[in-house]
């Protein structure tokens, strides 16, 4: 496992349970079964951009996409409002993973487009 996909595991992980939600709640309340849930939290299954999405919302967290030369003082910025680095760090790798998502489902789109 990579590790930014085993950050973005970590961090779905943590939320949940900060939310004090089971796998099974958090499936029902995006639409997944609590085997995918395990999988993603385990790093194990490619996490489609549009599960990202709905995880997300339901752990009340918002994807943001932060220009690189930003991310410095986005990290201080959290660390000054009480936010960890960790929770600062996954929430880079989780935009750089939803930025790849959205570049590969676009070039995909212009394949069969064209």
């Amino acid at each position: 496992m990579s590790e930014g996909i085993e950050e973005i595991a970590a961090a779905v992980r943590e939320a949940r349970i900060a939310k004090a939600l089971t796998q099974k709640e958090l499936g029902q309340r995006v639409g997944l079964p609590q085997s995918h849930i395990s999988k993603i939290e385990k790093g194990t299954v490619d996490l489609k951009l549009s599960s990202l999405v709905e995880i997300a919302r339901a752990l009340d967290l918002e994807l943001t996409l932060v220009p690189r030369k930003a991310l410095p003082a986005v990290e201080g910025a959290m660390r000054a409002h009480g936010t960890t680095f960790e929770t600062s760090r996954a929430v880079s790798l989780l935009n750089e993973q939803a930025q790849i998502a959205e570049q590969n489902q676009s070039k995909l789109s212009r394949h069969l487009s064209g």
